[in-house]
C-alpha cells in the first residue's frame, strides 16, 4: 500500500510551487507514494505557466479517490492568496502567513492519518516573523506542534549523513548548549531512528568541537570535559560510536563509507561538507517526531523563482525517503480492494489524539478533515 505524502508548497514566491509541479511530473513518484499538496491553488496554475505545463488540480484524496498521474494534482487549499501576494522574490505577509499555516495544517493531517507522512518545501523564517508569528525553522516548530521533547535534525544524503547537537543557535552560543546528556542523548536518538527507520544499528562517528579535537586541552577543553565522557558512556550501553574526531578529516571518513552517521556540534558544521557533497540531493529528515518528515534541503532561491530553472533533485530525494520510512504502515487512503476501510480507520488512533482532546494544536481548523 502507498503512502499519502502531504507536500507543504513553502514560500510560494520562491521556487517551491515550481520544483512541486517539476516533481510530480516524474513518473515514478506515483509508484512510491500518493502525493496531496497543502498549499495554494493559484500559486500552482502561476507556476504551472511558468513551466509552461498543463495540471489539472483535484480535490484531497480523502475527499475524491483519484487515480494521481503527471498533470494531475491532489491539491489541499489553505491559502486563497492573490496576485499581489504571488510576485517572485517579492514575499508578504500573507505569503509569510501562508507559508506557516502550511506547516501547521500538514501536522494537523497527519496526527488526524489523514496523510502518512510530511514533505516540506522551503520557506522564509525572516518574513514569516515579519507577519508577526514567532519562527525559527520547521524542526522547532513540527517538535512544538507534536510536544515533542527529544528530536534532531538529519541531512541525509548517499554520501554523507549528519546529526547536529545545536541547530539554529548563534555560534558564539554552542559551547555553552553541548553537554554529556546532549550528546548521550542524541546517539541513542540517532541509533533508535536508524533501527526503526532503516533497519540498521548505525556505525557512529563524533566530530569534536574544536580545531584538533582541542590537541589535548590546548584549544579548549570540551572535549575532555564533555564530549569525551559521552562517547565512553555511549560505548558502556553498547552503541556503536567512536571519536571525538577533529572535523577536517572525520567528513571524509564517512565519505568514505567507515560510518554511517557523523555527530556534529552545530550547525554549520555539518551543513557544509553535506553541502559540498549534496548541494543538490540533500535530504532534511526530522528524528523523534510521531510523524514522518522529510525535506528538502534547499532554501526559497528567491533568485531563480520564477524562471523555470529550479532544480527539483531535493525534493524528489526526499520523497522517496519519506515513502521508505513509511514501510509497512497501512495507509489512511482506502486502497482498490480493500473492503474494511473503517477497520483500518479504526486502527488509527494512538496516542497522538490527545493533541486535540486537549486542544494543544491552538486554533486548529480541522472542519475540512472529514
Amino acid at each position: 500500500m502507498l503512502p499519502v505524502l502531504g507536500i507543504t508548497l513553502g514560500d510560494v514566491c520562491g521556487v517551491g510551487p515550481e520544483i512541486v509541479i517539476k516533481a510530480l511530473n516524474h513518473k515514478e513518484v506515483y509508484s512510491l507514494c500518493q502525493p496531496v499538496i497543502i498549499g495554494d491553488e493559484m500559486a500552482l496554475k502561476k507556476a504551472a505557466q511558468v513551466l509552461k505545463t498543463d495540471i489539472e488540480i483535484v480535490p484531497p484524496l480523502w475527499v475524491k479517490e483519484t487515480r494521481l498521474m503527471p498533470g494531475i494534482i491532489s491539491l489541499y487549499p489553505v491559502s486563497a492568496l492573490t496576485e499581489a501576494d504571488l510576485r517572485y522574490g517579492q514575499p508578504t505577509k500573507a505569503v509569510g502567513k501562508a507559508a506557516f499555516d502550511y506547516i501547521k495544517t500538514a501536522v494537523t493531517l497527519a496526527l488526524k492519518r489523514k496523510i502518512d507522512g510530511i514533505v516540506t518545501c522551503p520557506v522564509n523564517k525572516a518574513v514569516i516573523n515579519e507577519a508577526g508569528i514567532s519562527f525559527t525553522g520547521h524542526t522547532e516548530l513540527l517538535a512544538e506542534l507534536t510536544q515533542t521533547k527529544r528530536y534532531a535534525m538529519l541531512l541525509a544524503g548517499e554520501k554523507l549523513k549528519v546529526v547536529l547537537v545545536t541547530i539554529h543557535v548563534a555560534l558564539k552560543e554552542v559551547p555553552k548548549l553541548i553537554s554529556q546528556e546532549k550528546i548521550l542523548d542524541l546517539i541513542d536518538l540517532t541509533t533508535t531512528f536508524f533501527q526503526e527507520k532503516f533497519g540498521i544499528s548505525p556505525r557512529l562517528a563524533v566530530a569534536a568541537l574544536n580545531p584538533h579535537a582541542g590537541e589535548n586541552g590546548l584549544m579548549g577543553r570540551e572535549e575532555i570535559e564533555i564530549i569525551e565522557p559521552a562517547i565512553k558512556a555511549a560505548k558502556e550501553r553498547g552503541y556503536d560510536v567512536e571519536g571525538p574526531f577533529p572535523p577536517v578529516t572525520i567528513f571524509y571518513w564517512a565519505k568514505e563509507g567507515n560510518y554511517d552517521v557523523v555527530i556534529c556540534m552545530y550547525h554549520d558544521q555539518g551543513l557544509i561538507p553535506f553541502k559540498l557533497l549534496h548541494f543538490r540531493d540533500g535530504v532534511n529528515v526530522t528524528m523523534g517526531l510521531p510523524i514522518i518528515r522529510t525535506s528538502v534541503d534547499h532554501g526559497t532561491a528567491y533568485d531563480i523563482a520564477g524562471k523555470g530553472l529550479a532544480d527539483e533533485s531535493s525534493l524528489l530525494a526526499a520523497i522517496k525517503m519519506a515513502a521508505e520510512m513509511f514501510k509497512d504502515e497501512i495507509s489512511v487512503v482506502k486502497p482498490v480492494g480493500v473492503k474494511n476501510f473503517m477497520a483500518y480507520k479504526d486502527f488509527m488512533v494512538g496516542r497522538d489524539e490527545y493533541l486535540f482532546d486537549s486542544g494543544y494544536i491552538e486554533n486548529a481548523d480541522l472542519s475540512k478533515v472529514f
